[in-house]
């Protein structure tokens, strides 16, 4: 019987309303029974009916303790758990859990906007040269784990993007040819201000359309073409080095942000903007005077 302080954990399963378990390559400590706390916990959560989601990282076997081969083995044959190789698979795959949960549960009455099926939309209307592009960028940029010549479909079902063998919403936003047949309005409006409130008139303001991976690259080029860029000399390369007042990753990762955290379900005029990002200040002196220049980033809805 398990006693003392090795009961806290147990208490806190029990606690829980879903039990996360994700497991690697290691055992973990074990008591005197020779179990470690990982598994007591997954036991413990079974007992007690708890939802058990479950996460393998990595696909190695020998890597892997034999006693967490073990429980692996185990929880595939209680329930469904899910392989991953990197936190970004790690986040896609329990968003994707947890909207199942809450749907089947009907806590849902509106399912997601990215994970509902496009209305009307087929396969033929997912751009395979923006797949292909993202296939080779993924592949040389973060060790992606499909091939290059995979087919749209597969892709599509590995990025948990299909809904009833139909492309769901954020599917057509990411490798649709034309996204905006299916969302008119999904468009992202880029306004440079005087100062640091959005007031008219704008120094200036583009709208853009296209898929997510085209609005973000246009409306990070946007900002950088109007802040301050110094530049170097050709003295390591033929290419100049240019320093940007404000970081470009972090341009970057704000307009991104901007974009994915639209509310499709929102029900505005259809000219109407919705604003999202906002605090793009760049301070700076010239000529001994103090000013500013605010970016606003919005998506008409």
């Amino acid at each position: 019987m398990i006693v003392g302080s090795d009961t806290v954990y147990l208490e806190e399963v029990e606690r829980c309303d879903i039990y996360l378990g994700i497991f690697g390559n290691e055992y973990g400590f074990e008591d005197a029974g020779g179990v470690s706390p990982t598994e007591r916990e997954y036991d413990h959560a079974g007992r007690h009916g708890k939802l058990r989601l479950v996460y393998v990282w990595g696909s190695d076997e020998k890597q892997r303790h034999p006693k967490m081969r073990q429980l692996v083995s185990k929880a595939s044959n209680e329930l469904i758990r899910r392989r991953i190789e990197d936190a970004s698979a790690l986040t896609a795959e329990v968003y994707a859990s947890l909207v199942d949960y809450l749907d089947t549960s009907g806590a849902l009455r509106v399912p997601p906007f990215d994970t509902s099926p496009c209305e009307q939309a087929t396969m033929k209307e997912i751009s395979r040269k923006r797949v292909e592009w993202f296939l080779d960028t993924a592949r040389r940029e973060r060790g992606f784990s499909l091939k290059s010549n995979t087919s749209t479909p597969a892709l599509l079902t590995h990025l948990n993007l299909v809904h009833d063998h139909k492309p769901t919403n954020a599917a057509i936003m990411l490798f649709g040819s034309n996204p905006q047949k299916f969302h008119r309005t999904a468009e992202v409006k880029c306004m440079h201000c005087r100062g640091t409130e959005y007031r008219r008139p704008f120094v200036s303001m583009q709208v853009y359309g296209g898929d997510l991976f085209e609005q973000t690259n246009l409306a990070r080029d946007f900002v950088l073409d109007r802040i301050d860029r110094a530049v170097g000399v050709r003295d390591v390369s033929i290419t100049a080095p240019a320093t940007y007042e404000l970081p470009p990753d972090a341009v970057g990762e704000a307009i991104v942000n901007a974009i994915a955290h639209r509310d499709y379900h929102s029900i505005v005029a259809p000219h109407q903007s919705v604003q999202y990002c906002i605090n793009f200040c760049a301070r700076r002196c010239s000529s001994g005077l103090a000013k500013d220049a605010t970016f606003f980033f919005t998506a008409r809805e």
